[in-house]
């Protein structure tokens, strides 16, 4: 074969291979090599070996961003859910002690648009002891009309013993699971109340104070209100408390708590000149769900590390690929692979990897969140220790909300971080000099 022959071989092989090459963005030349530097031979091990902890890196780093993104949106979401089930969106209050001629400003604020219910309560702190025996406690005692009581869904809807037929009168009172299980106390049993202030006889003063029969045990799943709070009829708190013809509060539930400093404005415009205060919830708990948010966003910081971390493994062992693939990158090079197809080549393998961990930490995340009670049930049994006190995080149960908007932006910016990371290996290969490479060869 004569040396023109050799060259137009050469030029046809060359003009094949840039036809192959040019033909897409992502060709089956540049698949095809990148699918043989992703899987490990004799020698090439130890490479494959860092890519694989650099994709359980981006695995673990996305599954548990989602688990505990989803864990803060289901406590915030849970603790809202409870918190504004128990207390309403809105409280109005005496800016002159307590509230009287309640009826009517109920009914006036029950007109302003928007807003679903207007409840008169008194609310009172009171100690606690049960009538054969026991240790005191403190409690809170919210006076609530039947009606009323039965209204509030998340306490009427969980009612484990007793009934609410029972609850008027000046002898009835119903107490949260929590509560029951710490004084032992049932359905029928007495719990003495004693009200804060004290009554003066020739004696000295002396608690004030009497005994209840528990008509009704209730679980709302919020440790505060299940260990703390005891509902009695209104017009016996009022005695108790001697608050004749008044209450503490008017709670006030409206269509949409996100708009209740709206509606606020709208009630104080519609009660006038009544000397009243009106305090929304996110004025009550807005220390809490601060912090509860500002959380939120440091574990979001911390555990975007764990992907940067990995991305670093991707980084590393690009590099030692593209060191170990130098003779085989000129080699292409000669053959009229050009920088570009080079680039491509290695940033597959590195996207490879992020995509691949990203989409497998995803699936993982997704799963566990959908299981989590459940996981959690076995852990503790496994274990034998509680992974969730009630009495520390203020719920029975661990809860997890799933946000889908939320979670692209996870897998978005693992693939992000990962794809940035292959930038530099490739980069490098694509300028490896062919004859330098084979030279030192």
């Amino acid at each position: 074969m004569t040396i023109g022959s050799d060259d137009r071989l050469a030029g046809g092989f060359r003009d094949r291979a840039n036809a192959t090459i040019t033909r897409a963005m992502f060709g089956p030349f540049e698949r095809q090599v990148a699918g043989r530097y992703l899987r490990s031979r004799k020698g090439e091990r130890f490479v494959s070996i860092i890519a694989v902890f650099s994709l359980l890196g981006i695995m673990l780093g996305v599954a548990t961003l989602i688990i505990v993104m989803s864990v803060m949106n289901g406590f915030r979401h849970e603790l809202l859910g409870k918190i504004l089930g128990l207390n309403g969106d809105l409280g109005i209050y005496s800016t002159v002690g307590g509230i009287a001629g309640y009826d009517d400003l109920s009914a006036k604020i029950r007109l302003v648009p928007g807003i679903t219910a207007a409840t008169p309560v008194v609310d009172r702190p009171a100690g606690l002891k049960p009538e054969r025996g026991g240790n005191y406690s403190a409690g809170l005692v919210r006076g609530i009309s039947q009606a009323d009581l039965r209204g509030l869904k998340l306490v009427s809807g969980n009612i484990l013993d007793g009934s609410l037929d029972k609850f008027v009168g000046d002898d009835a009172i119903v107490i949260g699971v929590g509560l029951a299980n710490r004084t032992g106390l049932r359905v029928g049993d007495r719990l003495q109340i004693y009200a804060p202030d004290m009554t003066a006889t020739p004696f000295g003063a002396i608690p004030r104070g009497r005994s209840y029969t528990i008509v009704a045990v209730f679980q709302v799943g919020f440790n505060e209100a299940d260990t703390s709070f005891i509902f009695m009829p209104r017009e016996a708190a009022q005695i108790l408390f001697r608050m004749p013809d008044m209450v503490s509060q008017i709670e006030v539930t409206t269509i949409n708590p996100d708009r209740a400093t709206e509606f606020g404005r709208d009630i104080r415009r519609a009660l006038g000149d009544v000397p009243v205060r009106v305090v929304d919830w996110t004025q009550n708990n807005n220390a809490f769900f601060a912090a509860v948010e500002v959380e939120r966003n440091v574990m979001f910081l911390i555990l975007t590390l764990i992907i940067i971390v990995a991305a670093f493994n991707i980084i590393s062992s690009l590099i030692m690929l593209v060191k170990d693939k130098t003779r085989d990158i000129a080699v292409l090079r000669t053959l009229g692979a050009s920088s570009g197809a080079i680039l491509r080549i290695f940033l597959m393998c590195g996207a490879f990897v992020g995509v691949s961990g990203t989409v497998a930490g995803t699936l993982l995340g997704v799963v566990f969140c959908e299981n989590i009670e459940s996981i959690r049930h076995v852990i503790e049994g496994l274990s034998g220790t509680n992974l969730f006190n009630p009495e520390v995080y203020f719920l029975s149960r661990l809860p997890a909300v799933l946000e889908w908007s939320e979670v692209a932006q996870v897998v978005s910016l693992a693939i992000g971080i990962s794809l940035l990371a292959t930038i530099y290996p490739s980069w490098r290969a694509a300028k490896t000099d062919p004859v330098e490479a084979l030279r030192n060869e």
